[in-house]
């Protein structure tokens, strides 16, 4: 995995704290994530649903207090189209030609999500990694999104990535791209099989598969005898167990979008656990029996794991 993706491959540091739907709440939702361990935030230039904003106002509370360096987090944002916004609050004019639109955007972003207060010089800011939010009605409009989104990079933006992208839609883009994508974020959720398609192209080409829509999407998986048998076995969380299952999938990232202080700590302390669990031989044939059950549920086979 490269640096500039996550800061480390450790099951804690592969939760990324989601800050969609919080609303006013954001600042104070990411100043607890961070302080209960996250260093990697994502959000979006899509305020219907996001207060980018406020995570970069929590940013450089954080940054002022001086126990870190900007390098120290994964701060990742995303463009998305007229589409998906609400025509009455846009980080851009939605009529302006589509490279207008992105530049407006992602320099918005920049602005948001600076690591210092003053907006006058913004010559440090940088964003670790920006996702295309959903391709565009087709190929064409996507790659002149692609292209604008390129100029960034690497000066400004260290990676880009497509969201809510089906395995077609991907392998265009990928072939087309000068700069590959580095990221795909998806629901993993039974109606798609769990993505395996497009997350075994993400293994083949070294993309990192971040997935979304979890829990709330995954009831089965939940409360399957797998999760169940691993959260008695360590012990953790539900929750807890079924990321743990999912990151052990390998070349993968969970985006965690708790609001609950409690379970922001214990999801991270439960994964460090499940990690030295794991590796102590009394545990090995507990571990290859849930892998290898997990593993049937979402068609996969994770023998190898």
């Amino acid at each position: 995995m490269q640096r500039f993706l996550l800061p480390g491959t450790s099951f804690p540091n592969l939760l990324i704290y989601g800050t969609a739907w919080k609303a006013e709440e954001t600042r104070g939702l990411v100043l607890k994530a961070f302080r209960c361990g996250y260093r990697s935030f994502d959000t979006a230039a899509q305020p219907k649903h996001y207060r980018e904003d406020l995570v970069g106002e929590a940013i450089r509370e954080i940054l002022a207090e001086g126990a870190i360096e900007r390098k120290d987090l994964f701060l990742q944002t995303k463009f998305c189209p007229a589409a998906g916004q609400d025509p009455t609050n846009i980080p851009y004019d939605s009529s302006s030609p589509l490279v207008t639109q992105v530049e407006t955007s992602i320099n918005s972003s920049l602005i948001n999500l600076r690591p210092i207060e003053s907006k006058e010089n913004v010559d440090e800011a940088y964003i670790d990694s920006i996702i295309l939010h959903s391709p565009l009605e087709n190929h064409a409009l996507t790659l002149e999104v692609w292209r604008a989104m390129e100029q960034f990079v690497p000066h400004k933006v260290l990676a880009l990535g497509v969201s809510n992208v089906s395995l077609a839609a991907l392998t265009s883009l990928y072939k087309s791209a000068t700069i590959k994508p580095s990221v795909v974020q998806n629901r993993f959720y039974p109606g798609s099989r769990f993505d395996l398609p497009v997350r075994q192209f993400c293994r083949e080409k070294n993309i990192i598969y971040q997935a979304f829509w979890t829990l709330t999407a995954n009831p089965e998986l939940l409360f399957s005898e797998p999760t169940s048998l691993l959260a008695r076995s360590v012990p953790i969380a539900l929750e807890t167990a079924l990321y743990g299952l999912i990151l052990s999938i390998g070349n993968i990232a969970v985006l965690n979008g708790t609001t609950a202080e409690s379970r922001m700590a214990s999801d991270r302390e439960g994964l460090a656990r499940l990690e030295k669990w794991k590796v102590e031989k009394d545990n090995a044939a507990t571990w290859g029996t849930v892998l290898e059950n997990f593993g049937q549920l979402i068609g996969e086979n994770l023998g190898s794991v």
